[in-house]
């Protein structure tokens, strides 16, 4: 299988050799990790359970995790879902490559749909899985938000969408979620949205596509799946907890699929990321850090903050040069959008991630305002 360099692998090809000013201390707003400590209440439940480290873990994943994901999905989405309508992952790029391999294997000329920029994983599933993939572009024409093509829609097998999305920052509004699941029902297609940066909202809560299922008549969400991670919400990206919920009938087969997987988290991390998924409380402080930093990219470069992620997608002209130029000037690292999209997309953009404390955030955004000042770009 010929797969793509990764992104950050692309990006430490560009910039290799490089000498960056050492005048400015190393910085970079690549990779979107947050940088803030893990709620100390998950650490205690992680320490009090190590003893189960001599335990194997069940595929299927603990009662209690499996549980308290179904108390999130209820006190955040107000959502009332069975044992049999969820499975947890370990963290959602697994869940994301293997997926895809388990639905499609049967099928003699498969179809994959999905977002473009995107999050090379979808990339790679497709490869992994024989599958053709056409694009839904996102660009200023249509406000970074996907465009159905009916005519493609109808030969489709699997359609990712990523809402809120990554890299643009994009947010899918619950009547244009409704509208993709009932093309999904219509051209009987599964529809999978990847949700993991649902609860970093900055204002109004944003909604899942099983609300959306919901809303649009199908409560036993036929068709329908959404993915999630603890990564981005808790900041805890280490515990690796995520999971797969929607269409029962798809996730009975998946099960025994995963069975054969062998990516059952350890029990200490399964408790401690039951305790997370169940708390919603802790999450709060982090969207607070988030949408403070949004505020001094709105002082600093006068962007107008997104409904949701931690992600400012920002046009520079031509990304490659900017992003040697602020790597060599101001020893500052970001993603290329061209290194996230495929046919053009992304291109004339870089992707900067808000995951530290405030002091740190207005000091990398004051060195990109310095060089934007420096080549004359503006907004």
């Amino acid at each position: 299988m010929n797969f793509e360099t990764y992104p950050f692998e692309k990006l430490n090809n560009l910039l290799d050799g490089l000498l960056p000013n050492s005048d400015y201390a190393p910085l970079s707003l690549t990779i979107g990790e947050p940088q803030f400590a893990t709620p100390q209440f998950i650490l205690d439940v992680l320490e009090a359970n190590l003893p189960l480290f001599n335990k194997y873990p069940k595929t299927a994943g603990e009662t209690v995790l499996r549980e308290g994901m179904l108390t999130y999905l209820e006190n955040r989405f107000g959502l009332t879902l069975s044992l049999h309508q969820l499975i947890p992952t370990f963290g959602t790029r697994e869940v994301l490559f293997n997926f895809p391999q388990f639905l499609l294997h049967d099928v003699e000329a498969p179809l994959m749909v999905f977002p473009n920029p995107f999050y090379q994983i979808y990339e790679g599933a497709a490869k992994a899985s024989r599958a053709e993939v056409v694009y839904l572009n996102l660009n200023e024409s249509n406000n970074f938000q996907p465009v159905a093509d009916e005519a493609v829609l109808a030969e489709a097998n699997l359609v990712i969408l990523n809402s809120p999305n990554n890299p643009t920052a994009s947010t899918m509004s619950l009547e244009a979620m409704k509208h993709w699941v009932k093309l999904a029902l219509k051209y009987d297609f599964v529809l999978m949205n990847d949700e993991c940066y649902a609860d970093l909202y900055l204002n109004e809560p944003v909604p899942s596509l099983l609300n959306a299922s919901v809303e649009a008549g199908n409560p036993a969400f036929k068709n329908v799946l959404v993915i999630n991670s603890i990564s981005k919400r808790s900041s805890a990206p280490g515990l690796r907890s995520g999971f797969i919920a929607g269409d029962a009938d798809i996730l009975r087969e998946y099960m025994t699929y995963r069975t054969y997987v062998g990516c059952a988290s350890p029990l200490p991390l399964q408790h401690a990321a039951a305790a997370a998924w169940a708390n919603q409380s802790h999450v709060d402080g982090f969207r607070e850090k988030y949408k403070k930093n949004f505020e001094i990219a709105k002082e600093v470069l006068d962007v107008e903050p997104p409904e949701a992620t931690f992600y400012i997608w920002i046009k520079v002209g031509d990304e490659i040069d900017f992003t040697v130029k602020l790597y060599e000037r101001y020893n500052l690292k970001v993603i290329p959008g061209s290194f996230l999209g495929r046919k053009g997309e992304g291109k004339g953009y870089v992707r900067l991630a808000l995951v530290y404390e405030a002091e740190k955030t207005r000091e990398a955004l004051q060195r990109i305002a310095n060089l934007m000042e420096e080549l004359g770009i503006r907004n």
